[in-house]
């Protein structure tokens, strides 16, 4: 395929993607687009236009909300043909091409729109299914020889975070404050977190509400989930780590979650499908699956201090995953949970077996025991205020690449 819409040969917005996102144009109205190079595409103007009528099912004009909720709901026979026509209408030749009128007033250059939350989040909900980051935590809390907790390889670990404080990229977040229990002290002091770290973690979107005691099969998962985008899971090690026993994190966690603004959809993402890591020992029937289920999305991290440039620190990839998105939305809905349109489900940090694909600065810098050099010549053991964190995901395969972006975040001193 070739678009009408020139673009560079690494893009990640290539016609093979075609990505969903919401954004404001001319800084005048919000509505739902899609993205291809630099130019951002305003759906709702497609619509007026009569480009969607042949679309079965597509009634009124979704596009021109402030979320894709209501587009995604829709399900999949409709999303996909959606997907699938805008996919036709920006290659060379097609009808739109020709159509200087709805270019000119549908087409922007990136610079000229502000993206904002794709997506009305519900609820919110953190995995901890890489097994390498798991192994590396278990060894610096706990006993290295039995670093992974009994319950580990048997079920899909998480906890149910907050939706309120997750934010678009380039939203600065507030160094958090909390209690913390330094060594050397008896009693727990109140203060700045100094041991601000962020999470390289994916996040999948649910398209679908489902009733209290309904379950979905990991058959019936990947047809529940719309799409993907970047997700930093900031966290406070040292407020975690002291409030973490019983119950598991809470302040630590809950003051700011950022995620990157285009959601990038299965069906793109299909041609990067991989096997999952051997899981041994064989799991219940219930999370056992069939076929590859796992994306080969390579990953970046980036620390910038301010006024210098991008540190390049580490480079992981979602195929590590122990525990599939499948499997994840199985073991989350086997209770008889309900999930709504919009939930977020995020995959906890993403590391590999090397150093340097180790997805935190607990793990990158082992709990600040070997600090990361920058260019500059400062270290880092953790996160300093006015430091900036830039995360990248894209697969590449065959000469197709599909990409999200990135998501960006700058943390500044505490109110």
């Amino acid at each position: 395929m070739k678009s009408f819409v020139e673009y560079s040969s690494d893009s990640d917005f290539s016609i093979h993607n075609i990505p969903f996102g919401v954004a404001v144009f001319n800084k005048e109205y919000i509505g739902c687009c899609t993205r291809i190079g630099d130019q951002v595409v305003d759906l709702a103007t497609l619509y007026d236009y009569g480009y969607f009528e042949d679309i079965e099912g597509m009634i009124d004009n979704v596009f021109e909300a402030y979320t894709l909720n209501e587009f995604i709901e829709l399900g999949k026979p409709i999303t996909n043909a959606v997907r699938q026509k805008i996919q036709e209408l920006l290659q060379e030749d097609s009808i739109l091409s020709k159509d200087e009128k709805t270019i000119e007033e549908a087409f922007y250059d990136l610079d000229k729109v502000k993206m904002m939350m794709p997506v009305h989040i519900p609820n919110y909900t953190d995995f901890y299914s890489s097994i390498e980051h798991a192994t590396n935590v278990g060894k610096m809390f706990r006993d290295p020889a039995n670093a992974l907790l009994p319950n580990w390889k048997h079920l899909p670990v998480g906890y149910h975070g907050r939706a309120s404080s997750i934010v678009i990229s380039g939203t600065e977040i507030n160094r958090p404050k909390g209690q913390t229990k330094p060594a050397d002290v008896e009693k727990p002091v109140f203060g700045p977190s100094k041991q601000l770290d962020f999470e390289l973690e994916m996040a999948f979107i649910i398209n679908k509400n489902t009733e209290m005691g309904e379950s979905i099969s990991t058959k019936e998962a990947e047809d529940a989930i719309f799409g993907m985008v970047i997700f930093n899971d900031w966290s406070a090690r040292d407020i975690q780590s002291w409030e973490y026993v019983p119950l598991g994190p809470f302040l630590a966690k809950n003051f700011g979650s950022s995620v990157s603004p285009w959601v990038v959809t299965l069906e793109a993402l299909e041609p990067f499908r991989t096997a999952s890591p051997k899981q041994d020992p064989e799991v219940l029937d219930y999370l056992q699956f069939e076929g590859d289920k796992n994306y080969d999305i390579n990953l970046e991290v980036y620390i910038q201090p301010e006024n210098g440039e991008q540190n390049l620190i580490c480079e992981s990839n979602y195929k590590h995953m122990y525990w599939n998105m499948t499997q994840q939305l199985a073991h989350h809905t086997i209770n008889g949970c309900n999930v709504e349109v919009g939930d977020m489900y995020a995959s906890g940090t993403i590391s590999g077996s090397d150093p340097k694909s180790f997805g935190s600065m607990l793990e990158l810098t082992w709990r600040g025991q070997n600090p990361i050099t920058l260019s500059n010549g400062e270290e880092r053991k953790f996160i300093n205020d006015n430091d900036t964190v830039t995360m990248k995901a894209w697969a590449e395969k065959d000469g197709v690449r599909v990409g999200f972006g990135e998501v960006s975040g700058k943390i500044i001193p505490s109110k």
